[in-house]
């Protein structure tokens, strides 16, 4: 990602209006990037984005200053903004997403009303809190449903599939994780030995399909967090077992659903239940933080690597060539 020699930095202030009487000042002390935010730097994002945004949906900070009105939080609090701040229990009809119909985090203050801010474990550090947002709440709402002794196919090596990871352990499920690059799987499973991680190579194994069914003994997962979307969204559903869930948490893979017309009696037969996984509500946010204070569950060995805000851009460019396993994060 490079700036050409005759093209002038600009700046801007990002002035965020707050019509309420609970307005929050947070200092944001790091925010944890992910693929979309590079995809937005480049243009390539699928959803319409502010012009000229301010990119980024992954942050926590400290609470430096309240209104006279806020009930709920304080000076001090560790917090973060939901990634939708318009979905605060799950059930609202309306959306509003962070670097996508407003301005993101990527800044080193920010303002919201509280109604929108979750609180934060205060056992984690700043780098590991600032994963928390979206890329734990996406991991947290995708493997909703599965419970110990049970089977999860997690799909790739990034952010939301190393947090659904250390989540799937937590709670005693049986992990296949897939991946194109050999080192990478080695890499996971060498940093987490205890239980054996299965894994699966699709780029060496166009079938990658089967070798899930032959992990379970060709009853295949309990649930998948599907991330690449029209490529494997139908392989997925033939590896999860009859009654199973396909959690449909993105689609990097960018193909024409050639295989359209198997994809509907695929589900009807196994009787899949598919879901879309946009983040999730601000309740998700508060459970997570509960379960995270309760178990104590620690997240810098998902850290991939972090970043001085000056280098954001080589961050960006970093994560886009896809060389991170974990989480990108630039303090602040």
């Amino acid at each position: 990602m490079m700036i050409a020699d005759n093209v002038g930095i600009t700046t801007r202030r990002a002035y965020r209006r707050n019509d309420d009487h609970t307005p929050v000042l947070i200092k944001v002390h790091a925010l944890a990037l992910k693929y979309r935010d590079a995809n937005i730097s480049n243009g390539g994002n699928s959803w319409p984005v502010t012009p000229h945004g301010i990119i980024g949906n992954d942050a926590a900070g400290e609470i430096v200053a309240v209104g006279r009105q806020v009930k709920f939080l304080k000076i001090g609090d560790r917090v973060a903004p939901n990634t939708d701040t318009e979905n605060l229990t799950g059930r609202e009809p309306t959306r509003s997403w962070l670097a996508a119909d407003e301005d993101g985090v990527l800044a080193d203050f920010l303002e919201y009303d509280e109604k929108v801010l979750g609180k934060l474990s205060t056992y984690l550090d700043w780098i590991q809190a600032s994963i928390i947002p979206c890329a734990g709440v996406t991991a947290w709402s995708a493997l909703k449903g599965a419970w110990i002794g049970q089977s999860a196919l997690i799909q790739g090596t990034g952010g939301v599939a190393m947090f659904a990871l250390k989540l799937a352990e937590a709670v005693g499920l049986t992990v296949v994780l897939s991946s194109s690059s050999d080192r990478k799987l080695k890499a996971v499973c060498e940093q987490f030995p205890e239980p054996p991680i299965l894994t699966v190579n699709y780029a060496k194994n166009l079938n990658w399909h089967e070798e899930v069914l032959e992990h379970t003994n060709g009853v295949g997962v309990d649930i998948i967090l599907e991330n690449s979307g029209p490529g494997t969204l139908l392989k997925s559903m033939k590896c999860t077992r009859r009654g199973g869930i396909v959690s449909q948490v993105g689609f990097l893979d960018r193909k024409k659903f050639d295989n359209a017309q198997e994809i509907l009696p695929t589900l009807i037969d196994r009787r899949i239940i598919l879901r879309g996984i946009n983040a999730g509500s601000k309740m998700d946010m508060d459970e997570l933080s509960s379960a995270l204070t309760a178990t104590q569950i620690r997240f810098d060995d998902i850290i991939d690597s972090a970043w001085a805000f000056d280098n954001a851009n080589e961050a960006l460019q970093y994560l886009c060539e896809g060389k991170q396993v974990g989480k990108v994060v630039i303090q602040i």
